[in-house]
């Protein structure tokens, strides 16, 4: 197929047809002192299925980290996922990010839905917001599940070359020719015939909602961010998925996280985006990590 013509096979963002993919409702969750916070809510019909947080990658939001699991996930258990500060509808503030931050924001959250303990599962920057929650707030988490995640990503080379155009990239998230960017990124994971198509100008709108200010600081924070040191002594049961071909956050560096806090392992042969890319496959591993670190926390407080 051609080039123009594989573009007039593209759904049109602005046809009648435009498909939303399933989510759990939507909702504010106002905290007193912290603001107002965009999460999507499921509760399980089972009052004695496990709780999960879900906290998204850098420059994502819940949706569209996760939105390939959410059905899947909500077949076994109640979640919460919630937009990080200046990320999708998540809360906009002058203050700058902190994974820190993030990491209280979760736990505010879950106190005020009377959430006592949940499962945190992180995706790449979700990951060090997840440790940081149980680092910080360990009655409240039960167990860790983190994907495609580093304890650091600072020690090699190619990293910290990589964090110095973060003033570039702000700039290209401010330009006009971004969105046609983002158009062709995003369909080098989604192509032609993908059973994920269909969603596409979603995708592409989902993917522009975050604050430019906000995801500079938030490559900031991951660039600096090391949790060599804490990570083996959070105490709590993890699972750990490894994507063995991504390019962004090497599988060395996941496999060492993955032995820093004894986690059960899941590998997938794929990159970075392997929730868009492989979804069966990623909701399939998801699921199986969530419910084995469940059942070893359930097992501890026996």
């Amino acid at each position: 197929m051609s080039r123009r013509r594989e573009a007039r096979a593209r759904p049109d963002p602005r046809s009648a047809d435009f498909v939303l993919p399933w989510s759990p409702p939507g909702r504010i969750v106002t905290v007193a002192g912290r603001g107002e916070f965009f999460v999507r809510l499921h509760e399980h019909p089972d009052p004695d299925a496990p709780w999960l947080v879900l906290l998204h990658g850098w420059t994502a939001s819940s949706d569209l980290q996760f939105f390939t699991a959410y059905r899947a996930l909500a077949e076994r258990f109640s979640f919460v996922g919630i937009d990080h500060r200046g990320h999708g509808r998540g809360l906009r503030t002058n203050t700058p990010f902190r994974l820190a931050d993030a990491a209280d924001d979760a736990a505010a959250v879950l106190a005020e839905l009377q959430v006592d303990r949940a499962i945190a599962v992180g995706y790449s920057m979700g990951g060090p917001i997840a440790m940081l929650f149980a680092r910080r707030h360990p009655t409240a988490v039960s167990g860790l599940v983190v994907q495609a995640t580093a304890l650091e990503w600072h020690h090699a080379r190619r990293d910290r070359l990589t964090w110095y155009g973060l003033p570039l990239l702000g700039a290209s998230l401010r330009s006009w020719w971004f969105p046609r960017y983002m158009s062709k990124a995003v369909a080098r994971v989604v192509p032609v015939g993908h059973e994920l198509e269909v969603y596409l100008p979603w995708i592409l709108g989902e993917v522009q909602r975050g604050s430019t200010h906000a995801i500079v600081e938030a490559g900031k924070e991951l660039r600096h961010h090391d949790a060599t040191d804490w990570a083996g002594g959070l105490g709590v049961p993890a699972g750990c998925l490894i994507t063995t071909r991504d390019r962004l956050v090497r599988p060395r560096k996941q496999r060492a996280l993955a032995a820093a806090l004894g986690a059960t392992v899941r590998e997938l042969s794929v990159d970075h985006f392997v929730s868009m890319s492989d979804p069966g496959d990623y909701a399939e591993a998801t699921v199986e990590l969530v419910a084995e670190v469940a059942e070893a926390a359930r097992a501890r407080s026996t």
